[in-house]
């Protein structure tokens, strides 16, 4: 090869190796799912009619929002990513995708999505679903993520905006239910990723993110996790006595939240060794067991209180 046809072969633009696995691994869909679940329950509790091609359109624009988010998120993050061993294997550290590739992909979701829903539903919640995204992608991805060991208690309201933005979707306006659901999944987090964290705090610390555990240290945390999953359990049963949902959610309100409970005392007081290790496991995987248990009642709920009204 000549000097000026290897010259020319590296000022050409690198093809892209990505297959349709790689864009998808880019929406995170583990995250979607459960965004796209508690968004589901945010419209199905909402008053009125609301017709099922637009409540379609609603989740579908929900769902491409939180992929944007993920993608963006990705792109970002990518000098991150590479240094843990559990986002080594993404699209980007692997060189699956440039970052180029995913910023524009994600911007391009976020566009889109955003847009369908203001046109093809209601603005109000086509303006919050943009304000999901850029809280996400701006506020705890960019300024948050590396500055604060509040990260991810500040940036959590991002995930817990979604069944708020379905409600507004199917009704136009805001009410006490959706706000309910927010702070559920916004006392939720901190409990469910600081669990993460303290398996995974030399991912952390070689990545140099200062999650809790980095910064304050373990035993820090773990008292966190119990005060944080008191305030949750606390939250969640509170819209039953307040008459908001019925008996059936409140009991297995009670019934998660002690389980949760039990979880976040055994992960304070095991500190050491194997032991502590398998509390945090536990109380990770259970938080996600809990919070679907918990969304998926009140769509028990709404399902009976339908069957009991029809005729006959």
């Amino acid at each position: 090869m000549s000097i000026v046809e290897h010259q020319f072969d590296l000022a050409a633009p690198r093809i892209s190796e990505a297959g349709v696995a790689d864009y998808v691994a880019l929406l995170k869909p583990r995250v979607m799912s459960l965004v796209v679940f508690t968004a589901l329950v945010g419209l199905v509790i909402a008053p009125g009619h609301f017709h099922p091609v637009l409540a379609f359109t609603s989740i579908l624009c929900i769902a491409v929002g939180a992929g944007a988010s993920g993608a963006l998120n990705m792109w970002y993050e990518s000098d991150i990513d590479a240094l843990m061993s559990r986002t080594a294997g993404r699209p980007i550290p692997r060189g699956r995708v440039t970052r180029p590739e995913a910023l524009t992909f994600g911007m391009t979701l976020a566009f889109f999505s955003v847009m369908t829903l203001g046109i093809l539903v209601n603005w109000y919640a086509g303006a919050l679903l943009a304000f999901t995204i850029f809280f996400y992608v701006v506020i705890y991805t960019m300024a948050l993520k590396r500055w604060t060991a509040q990260n991810i208690v500040i940036g959590g309201a991002a995930g817990a905006l979604p069944p708020v933005v379905a409600w507004v979707a199917a009704t136009g306006s805001l009410s006490a239910e959706p706000m309910l659901l927010f702070l559920i999944i916004f006392f939720w987090t901190p409990p469910h990723f600081w669990a993460l964290a303290l398996f995974r705090n030399d991912d952390y610390a070689r990545a140099g993110v200062p999650m809790l555990p980095v910064v304050a240290g373990p035993d820090a945390t773990r008292l966190q996790i119990l005060l944080y999953t008191v305030v949750l359990v606390a939250t969640a049963a509170a819209p039953w006595p307040l008459g908001y949902f019925d008996a059936v959610y409140g009991v297995a309100s009670l019934i998660l939240g002690t389980g949760m409970l039990a979880l976040a005392i055994n992960v304070y007081r095991h500190r050491d060794g194997v032991e502590a290790s398998r509390a945090t496991r536990k109380l990770f995987a259970f938080s996600i067991f809990y919070l679907f248990a918990l969304f998926a009642t009140l769509l028990v709920e709404v399902v009976v209180r339908a069957i009991a009204l029809l005729p006959g």
